[in-house]
């Protein structure tokens, strides 16, 4: 049943759709969890000197809903998510790669090519994937005859 009710979902959301999904459930969760424990600064005073990390959260969560919304929406009308999903990690990565020019936190450039790499790179990636593949034919079969 769970495993149905799984398949439908994908057949739903398509390959787009599930990674925007997944995106957002794990970017809501993450400004949930600075809304209700926030860590030290470690490295996020450029933002910290705006506002509290309480306040940031509401980046991760609001950008995190729209990503999930997204994932529901036709190719094409996904790019909302998509353009959602990059900012979080893009202002914290700022954050980072601020405090390691000021001194303030020297392990910020290594966290900030983290949150380049692994989070906006790979979201940029997944923007480019059509939702459905299929390799060319093969030479004989585009000629009508068979392989």
């Amino acid at each position: 049943m769970v495993r149905r009710a799984a398949r439908r979902l994908y057949t739903v959301l398509g390959r787009r759709g599930t990674f925007l999904a997944i995106l957002g459930i794990g970017k809501t969760c993450w400004g949930i969890s600075f809304l209700v424990d926030p860590p030290a600064d470690r490295g996020l005073r450029l933002l910290t000197d705006l506002c509290s990390l309480r306040h940031w959260s509401w980046l991760w969560i609001v950008c995190g809903l729209i990503t999930f919304v997204s994932a529901f929406l036709r190719i094409g009308r996904d790019w909302a998510g998509f353009a959602a999903a990059i900012v979080p990690p893009t202002v914290w990565a700022a954050a980072y790669t601020v405090a390691v020019i000021t001194g303030d936190y020297s392990r910020g450039g290594f966290v900030a090519a983290w949150y380049l790499t692994s989070h906006v790179g790979v979201i940029m990636w997944a923007a480019t994937v059509p939702e459905y593949s299929v390799p060319p034919a093969p030479r004989s079969a585009r000629r009508g005859k068979a392989a």
